[in-house]
């Protein structure tokens, strides 16, 4: 199906008609290139193409050209133009594609599942971060395994701890310190602990 059959008379008046036309000449070039090519055809004096409403409007002498002759003369320039307006659109409807695909794979409730399992993994790598600066030289807690399991636990409990708050200090607590002030008191505190449980005895 070639695109001029996309060309549907939809008015015929006298020196006036109407056609409905496809997207592909309601880009601006595509347009401006039918406008230009009808209006240098001797006998048409007035084209509009509505972009919006995908409606070509054109107003001619009778006496120059009649209905058939005008409509042979807009299959031809139409087929003309044909190849450049769907090179020039082609791109656009491949993103536009991608784009409703990409929507989709964004909706599903598993990729919406896997993005939140990801983001709950890189916020524990990161509390994980933290807590493992204490752990570059882990043999020396061997020398003293009482030792090591009490700051292993302090450690998880640290790391446990940090995971669980993590939305409320980065969304709450860091934004309004005030307001959570208390909050702020206990975290110096748990740092306290941590810090003089670490401390040679």
């Amino acid at each position: 199906m070639t695109i001029q059959k996309e060309f549907i008379l939809r008015y015929r008046g006298s020196e006036h008609v109407r056609f409905e036309i496809p997207s592909a000449f309601c880009t601006a070039g595509a347009a401006d290139a039918l406008t230009g090519k009808l209006l240098a055809v001797d006998g048409i004096y007035r084209v509009k193409v509505y972009r919006s409403q995908k409606k070509l409007a054109i107003r001619y002498q009778e006496t120059v050209h009649d209905f058939v002759g005008l409509c042979r003369l807009l299959f031809r320039i139409v087929g003309d133009l044909e190849k450049d307006v769907l090179a020039a659109v082609k791109p656009k409807i491949l993103q536009a594609a991608r784009q409703r695909v990409g929507d989709r794979f964004k909706n599903l409730q598993a990729f919406r599942w896997f993005g939140r399992k990801y983001d709950d993994a890189r916020e524990t790598l990161q509390a994980a971060k933290i807590v493992g600066k204490g752990l570059t030289q882990p043999g020396k807690f061997f020398k003293d395994p009482e030792k090591m399991v009490i700051d292993f636990l302090n450690d998880v409990l640290v790391l446990f701890l940090i995971r669980l708050h993590w939305d409320h200090i980065t969304k709450e607590w860091i934004p309004r310190p005030l307001k959570y002030r208390y909050e702020w008191m206990a975290v110096f505190y748990m740092i306290y602990l941590l810090m003089r449980s670490r401390r040679p005895r």
